[in-house]
């Protein structure tokens, strides 16, 4: 009997121990908040800033591109890195001083610029080189990261308009090991409640993502059955142990 209490003490130790697992717990500074649909979802067009990275393809009016023919031969950017695609893709980082040297043109200030407005200005400076030039610049480092149930996950935004829904999705959804009804969106200094287990908590809570933003899913617990899984090893040896005394006393 004491070696059965001693297991189930271990188990039950290993139970309270699971809820340190736990992510983004609300304190008296940092209380969870309600989400200000009308508020958040105002579309805000991401403008680029220091240390941001930019790609940029230079398109023909017949839809030809042209850059980059030869990226070792006419990039001359020195912060310029390679992307991590299959495609020989170059990534141009934009300065402290709000520069970035792109090939041909040499630096443009783009900092606090729209990637529209940007595309604009870089469009003027190809035109002097090809004919009918058309610029298509996009972000390289705008991403959300996904944490809990659904594992570590960094997203990348490819556009403006990306919803949480969007997010969980390109994570693998929401399983049976996840709190659909526990989900929190933590921007800024701010930690946002959402319930995707109802349409109206779906409907309030599928907002619009912005960079930087993290989409935590509270996993399913079950520490009962997780700390037998752990104390799998002192289990067994327990169990052999009290068959042992059985027998022997049964003799």
């Amino acid at each position: 009997m004491r070696n059965i209490s001693l297991f189930i003490g271990l188990v039950m130790s290993a139970c309270s121990s699971y809820k340190q697992n736990i992510m983004f717990k609300p304190t008296k500074e940092h209380p969870v908040e309600a989400l200000n649909r009308e508020a958040m979802n105002v579309q805000q067009d991401y403008t680029i800033q220091r240390n941001d990275l930019l790609r940029l393809a230079v398109y023909s009016n017949k839809g030809e591109r042209f850059i980059d023919p030869n990226p070792d031969l006419s990039n001359t950017n020195p912060t310029a890195t390679k992307a991590t695609k299959a495609e020989d893709e170059i990534n141009y980082m934009v300065d402290q001083s709000g520069l970035v040297k792109l090939p041909l043109i040499g630096e443009l200030k783009l900092e606090g610029l729209t990637l529209r407005q940007a595309e604009e200005i870089a469009q003027k400076e190809y035109s002097k080189f090809f004919t009918e030039a058309y610029v298509q610049l996009t972000f390289a480092n705008k991403r959300v990261i996904v944490l809990g149930a659904p594992g570590g996950l960094v997203v990348p935004l490819t556009n403006q308009s990306v919803t949480v829904a969007e997010i969980l999705a390109s994570a693998k959804g929401i399983n049976n090991e996840a709190h659909a009804n526990r989900i929190k969106l933590i921007r800024n200094n701010h930690v946002y409640a959402i319930d995707f287990s109802t349409v109206q908590g779906f409907q309030e809570g599928n907002i619009t993502v912005q960079p930087g933003d993290i989409v935590y899913v509270e996993p399913v617990r079950k520490p009962f059955t997780e700390g037998l899984r752990d104390n799998y090893v002192l289990g067994s040896l327990l169990l052999s142990l009290i068959t042992v005394l059985v027998i022997y006393r049964i003799k």
